[in-house]
């Protein structure tokens, strides 16, 4: 398995386009802070109809990186599959933080400390889509202006965000219940071996109405109820509202699948576990330690 970086999800987006001149074509929506391009990729029928379209939303967290491939897979089985793009315009943004995914290098993950080794997840008020709920409108990033930008344009019905997790299992966010979602999502999990998310931290206290299904607290809900720290209400996912569309954040696992796992019995069970409590232990330790001088460093002199 190797995560394609953004330049090579640019670089098949256009040899699709250019494979298929009439439905598919491959533009530039934006510009990151870095001076990277921003691209979206449209699969679209005849007439290019606006307003009951699809955008999907790949790499707005750095550390995820399995939307873009994700977004690519979907646009060819749209290209191939007509029914799918029947009278709806399909559009992918491929990497919605370029720069964060040119510091958080995994091309090849073999195991969570390759993962961790070159770990990079910008802060909240640099991520595309929860900017706006950590800044002012004067403020925002780029990248949010630019996905905005097209959620105006195109007033899709559906915004789909791709975003992956390390633990736990397969999980979906909706701005608004979409009824009759719990179970094709139940059996597509278990066609594929992906165990499925009951428990999301992300989501406590929120509506579930079906296993890994949790529907956030409606627009205009008190703020300081089953929400994040930040107003998720402000993020790009509720700016679809606008236009009544929805917005599903699909979340998959990285290692959870059997597909990817390693059946082999570890040799010593007990032994590993003791090592890792033993490094787990001195690390806290370590951490006590720096928060300690940390905090002497700020107390006011007398």
């Amino acid at each position: 398995m190797c995560y394609p970086t953004p330049s090579e999800l640019a670089l098949a987006a256009r040899a699709l386009a250019d494979e298929h001149p009439g439905p598919v074509r491959l533009r530039r929506a934006g510009t990151s802070r870095g001076g990277r391009p921003l691209w979206l990729l449209c699969v679209e029928p005849s007439g290019r109809p606006r307003g009951a379209g699809v955008l999907v939303v790949a790499g707005a967290h750095a550390n995820e990186p399995v939307g873009g491939a994700t977004a690519l897979a979907l646009a060819r089985r749209v290209l191939h599959e007509p029914a799918l793009r029947a009278g709806r315009g399909w559009y992918f943004l491929l990497c919605a933080d370029p720069d964060g995914a040119a510091l958080h290098r995994t091309p090849r993950p073999r195991s969570l400390l390759d993962y961790h080794r070159n770990f990079f997840r910008p802060p909240g008020p640099e991520q595309p889509e929860w900017a706006p709920s950590l800044l002012p409108p004067d403020r925002l990033p780029p990248e949010t202006l630019a996905l905005t930008a097209l959620i105006d344009e195109l007033r899709p019905a559906l915004q789909v965000s791709l975003h992956g997790t390390d633990l736990g299992g397969s999980w979906v966010q909706l701005t608004r219940d979409i009824p009759g979602l719990a179970e094709p999502f139940a059996k597509s999990a278990a066609e594929l071996r992906i165990p499925v998310e009951t428990g999301a931290s992300d989501a406590a206290g929120w509506p579930s109405p079906g296993p890994g299904i949790f529907v956030m607290p409606q627009a205009g809900a008190d703020p300081n109820g089953a929400f994040h720290p930040e107003d998720t209400r402000l993020s790009t996912w509720y700016h679809a509202h606008r236009y009544a569309g929805t917005t599903a954040i699909v979340e998959v696992p990285m290692w959870a699948s059997d597909l990817v796992d390693d059946p082999a019995p570890h040799p010593d069970p007990r032994g590993a576990l003791r090592i890792l409590a033993g490094r787990l232990a001195a690390d806290a330790a370590l951490v006590a330690r720096v928060r300690e001088r940390s905090a002497g460093a700020w107390e006011p002199a007398a």
